[in-house]
């Protein structure tokens, strides 16, 4: 049960996570430095999804 909690906080993350991302890139281009930085932060939520749900 614990694991199920804690798969959907991380899909909650990812998605607000995601969402601020093309946010940002809208605004600055998906070059910019933070958009980069938020993409990595990104990335680190999926792969601590997919160690998760494997």
């Amino acid at each position: 049960m614990k694991s199920l909690l804690n798969e959907k906080a991380l899909l909650i993350q990812i998605g607000i996570k995601r969402n601020d991302m093309y946010r940002m890139a809208k605004k600055l281009g998906f070059t910019h430095r933070l958009v980069v930085s938020i993409s990595q932060e990104l990335d680190h939520l999926l792969n601590q999804y997919q160690e998760k749900a494997s």
